[in-house]
C-alpha cells in the first residue's frame, strides 16, 4: 500500500460510482479515517474505491493510501464488478448486469472453474471444500452476497436472455422481475413484441400468454389475450384469499380442530356471513351465464328469472 496524490488519479472506469450521494461515507472517513484504501492499476487508473474516491475528493484531501494492482484488462474489470456486487446502492438491473458480465470473465479466467450451465440448482449448499478456482461463479458469487444460487442464477438468465426492449422497461420499472423471468422464455423478437403489453399484465397471465404462443404464434397469443374479457381486480383478491381459506379450513376439518375460545362464537358468525355470500356471488355469475347462453341462442328472457327461482338451491360450503 502507497500513498499518492489525488489529482493524478485516473477516474474512467463505468463501474465505478462517483455520482451517488457519500454524505455518510464522508462522515465515517472524519470520524476513523479511510479504512480500504482506492484500488488502482499500473497506469493510475481507479479499478475499485469509487465512492470513498468522491468523499475524499469532497473533504478536500489531497494524500490518500492507495493499492496498485499488476492485472490483466479481464482480471481488473472483474474486481471492479466483485466490488459492486456487493454495495447497496446498485439498482437491479445494475446488479443482474455485474453478475452477467461477472460470470462471462471468470469463466474465461478459470476454464477448470464449473460453468453456469452446469450448476446444480437443486443442491442449496455451497461448494466450500473445492478449491476456489474450480467453484462456479454461482457459488462463490452466493457466499460473498448471501443471496441463493436460485436468485443468483435467476438474475444472470435475466440479463443475459432479454431482449433490449425488455431491459429498457425493466430499468424504468415498467417490468419487475417475476414478469420479465416469464417473458424471456420467447426469443428476442417475440419479446419485444410481446413487451408492449406486458406491463399491464401481471407474471400469471405473461405466462399464460408466453404458454399459448406455441399454439397461436406471438401475434395470435397477444390478439387473444387482449380480446379475452380480463379478470377484475376484485376476482383476483378473491382466487387469492379463497386458496388460503380453503388450505386452512381443510387443515381444521381434517384434523377435526374445535375451538373453546370467547370469540368462536364471533368467528362462526363470520363464517355464516361469508357463506351467504359467497352462495350470492355464485348465483350472480350463474344468472349472468344462463342469460349469455339465452342471449346466443335466442330463447325468451322472460322466462329465465321464474326458471332460477325454481332451481334456487343454497350451496353449502
Amino acid at each position: 500500500m502507497q500513498t499518492m496524490n489525488i489529482n493524478d488519479i485516473v477516474v474512467s472506469n463505468k463501474y465505478l460510482r462517483t455520482n451517488t450521494n457519500v454524505d455518510k461515507l464522508k462522515k465515517s472517513i472524519e470520524t476513523v479515517g479511510l479504512i480500504n484504501p482506492l484500488i488502482i492499476n499500473d497506469n493510475n487508473e481507479l479499478i475499485a474505491g469509487g465512492r470513498r474516491y468522491t468523499a475524499m475528493k469532497e473533504l478536500g484531501f489531497d494524500e490518500v493510501s492507495v493499492f496498485k494492482v499488476s492485472k490483466n484488462s479481464l482480471e481488473q474489470e472483474l474486481i471492479s464488478i466483485d466490488e459492486n456486487l456487493v454495495r447497496k446502492d446498485l439498482t437491479k438491473v445494475e446488479f443482474e448486469q455485474c453478475l452477467n458480465r461477472g460470470r462471462e470473465i471468470y469463466e474465461e479466467l478459470f476454464p477448470t472453474a464449473k460453468k453456469f450451465a452446469d450448476e446444480d440448482m437443486d443442491k442449496a449448499d455451497l461448494d466450500t471444500e473445492l478449491p476456489n478456482e474450480q467453484r462456479s461463479f454461482i457459488d462463490l458469487t452466493a457466499e460473498k452476497t448471501g443471496l441463493s444460487k436460485k436468485v443468483i442464477k435467476s438474475a444472470i438468465d435475466r440479463d443475459s436472455k432479454s431482449s433490449k426492449k425488455v431491459k429498457d422497461l425493466r430499468a424504468s420499472g415498467e417490468l419487475n422481475a417475476s414478469q420479465a423471468n416469464e417473458i424471456i422464455k420467447l426469443q428476442g423478437e417475440d419479446q419485444e413484441k410481446l413487451a408492449e403489453i406486458a406491463v399491464s399484465k401481471s407474471a400469471k397471465e405473461i405466462k399464460d400468454i408466453v404458454k399459448s404462443v406455441s399454439q397461436y404464434g406471438i401475434d395470435g397469443a397477444i390478439e387473444k389475450a387482449l380480446n379475452e374479457p380480463g379478470l377484475t381486480t376484485e376476482y383476483k383478491s378473491s382466487a387469492n384469499l379463497t386458496k388460503r381459506l380453503n388450505k386452512l379450513l381443510g387443515k381444521i376439518l381434517l384434523e377435526e380442530v374445535v375451538c373453546q375460545h370467547e370469540d368462536k362464537e364471533k368467528i362462526l358468525k363470520s363464517l355464516t356471513t361469508l357463506r351467504s355470500q359467497i352462495d350470492q356471488v355464485i348465483n350472480l355469475n350463474h344468472d349472468y351465464k344462463a342469460l349469455d347462453s339465452a342471449l346466443d341462442n335466442n330463447i325468451d328472457t322472460s322466462m329465465l328469472n321464474d326458471e332460477n327461482n325454481e332451481n334456487d338451491d343454497s350451496i353449502e360450503i
